[in-house]
């Protein structure tokens, strides 16, 4: 592995960090804001594709009330950097308010913008 590519992988994953720390204590809107590109698109699983960052802040917003989820992890799976693009694949561990646990697998695409590494494109759905 290159440096770079050490370099990449721990932005990439303190990225993953802060959402989960955002998202975890409650504020899924500033928990999307921090981690997607401007003009993102997430597809989420039988819904329409949602476009632009703050769009996307208000999906999550609604969707965890909706879904009383309390607690995310995310765990990359595999990972692949290609200059100021990546791939990502990982499962993701989601606790709802009543204790039940749901296991969703994602494959996000990263840019690199200025220093930072961001989701450009997600999409997810249940299972591992």
């Amino acid at each position: 592995m290159a440096q770079n590519d050490s370099a990449a992988r721990a932005a990439i994953d303190a990225t993953n960090r802060r959402f989960e720390a955002a998202f975890n204590t409650g504020d899924p809107g500033r928990a999307a804001r921090e981690v997607y590109t401007e003009s993102a698109s997430i597809l989420p699983p039988d819904l329409p594709m949602v476009q632009g960052r703050e769009n996307i802040a208000e999906f999550w917003v609604g969707a965890a009330a909706q879904l009383a989820v309390t607690d995310v992890r995310l765990s990359t799976v595999a990972l692949e950097i290609h200059g100021d693009v990546a791939h990502e694949i990982g499962k993701a561990a989601l606790t709802l308010a009543g204790g039940q646990q749901v296991a969703m697998k994602y494959c996000v695409f990263w840019l690199r913008v200025g220093d930072e590494w961001r989701w450009h494109a997600d999409i997810w759905n249940a299972g591992v």
